[in-house]
């Protein structure tokens, strides 16, 4: 999900999603891992303190920026 996020704010979203399709990425390849591992994650106290008091996150990079720099 990261990266068609990623993708978007790049651009190139046509085109990942594209790729996808010809390596034939289904919907639940999306589901992580921890959820398949462990299904009663969201009864436990350390899911809803991430999930919803997590501080602020502050990107690192000016995406935007970036790729006016790369039209460059």
């Amino acid at each position: 999900m990261a990266a068609l996020v990623a993708a978007e704010e790049l651009g190139v979203s046509d085109e990942l999603e594209a790729f996808y399709v010809r390596q034939g990425v289904k919907w639940y390849h999306y589901i992580p891992y921890f959820m398949i591992k462990d299904p009663l994650f969201i009864f436990k106290k350390h899911f809803w303190k991430r999930t919803f008091l997590e501080k602020h996150y502050t990107s690192k990079f000016d995406y935007h920026k970036l790729e006016k720099i790369a039209a460059l």
